[in-house]
């Protein structure tokens, strides 16, 4: 089965989101379980978790993944952010469980001037201070790598599974990992692309995808999102990346973060990922 969706709102009570997954004809997607760009994170009451988990077993496939606040920061050499970000993420993890989410979805961060090895080293020790509770599974996101954000680079994902003690995975975006330097514009690219990661990383950590096009060139560390085959990784890239083996073969849940513009929105993107893969099939 083809597992796509997107990230959609919780607004008016996490249960809403099945609902909004629904609408855009999703199987699987992604959620804040707050506002990202604030550290409180409020309370899910047991009615809506309950919720939440009974729509999804009716309604859905699966899986969620549910990312975390941009706030935080696990590379950080400052010891009160450092805290924060270890609070918040445990309150992400604790959330999963009540939910019945399988994946809680973070971005290394910015190492501010501690170094590349410094900066994973403060990511690896800050994921080994959460107690993550049984059924969930934290992924490491790749990066743009714009200025010291970590993540950029395969080997930076890979380095942070190696010394932390948590069993951790790897969520792959792709217009991150287009705008940090590897090419999927184009099917030989992107085969490139895939073999590295499963060199470096093993695609046996891929357990979700951010699928995205950009709106900038490779290599640009530029982060900004695109409709699926309307950027610069274009309909070849695309085409050729959703019907990889790595994510055909493991039933990799593609979750969509672009953008509602030129009249096209989550519901567009979805049936245009459905159309690549039969592209194929046909």
């Amino acid at each position: 089965m083809l597992k796509v969706g997107a990230h959609v709102s919780i607004a008016g009570g996490v249960d809403n989101a099945v609902e909004n997954q629904v609408e855009i004809e999703g199987n699987c997607g992604q959620i804040f379980t707050h506002s990202p760009q604030v550290w409180d994170h409020g309370t899910i009451e047991d009615e809506e978790a309950e919720a939440f988990r009974e729509g999804t077993a009716e309604r859905l496939a699966g899986p969620w993944v549910i990312h975390a606040s941009y706030l935080v920061n696990l590379c950080t050499p400052k010891d009160d952010l450092r805290a924060k970000s270890i609070d918040s993420m445990q309150q992400e993890v604790d959330a999963a469980a009540a939910l019945g989410v399988e994946y809680v979805n973070v971005h290394l961060g910015a190492h501010t001037g501690a170094g590349v090895e410094g900066g994973i080293e403060n990511a690896a020790s800050a994921l080994d201070e959460l107690d993550v509770p049984d059924g969930v599974t934290v992924l490491v996101e790749s990066d743009a790598g714009s200025g010291t954000k970590l993540g950029g680079q395969f080997e930076h994902l890979a380095s942070v599974l190696e010394q932390s003690e948590q069993d951790l995975d790897v969520c792959l975006d792709t217009a991150h990992t287009f705008a940090a330097g590897y090419d999927l514009s184009t099917p030989e690219a992107v085969a490139e692309t895939m073999r590295e990661f499963d060199d470096v990383v093993g695609f046996e950590h891929l357990e979700c995808v951010h699928l995205n096009d950009s709106k900038h060139a490779s290599g640009t560390n530029k982060d900004e999102h695109a409709h699926v085959g309307e950027g610069l990784i274009g309909e070849d890239g695309m085409r050729a990346f959703v019907n990889h083996d790595a994510i055909v073969d493991r039933g990799v849940p593609l979750v969509l973060e672009t953008p509602t513009e030129d009249g096209k929105s989550f519901a567009w993107n979805v049936e245009r990922v459905r159309e690549l893969r039969e592209d194929v099939d046909a």
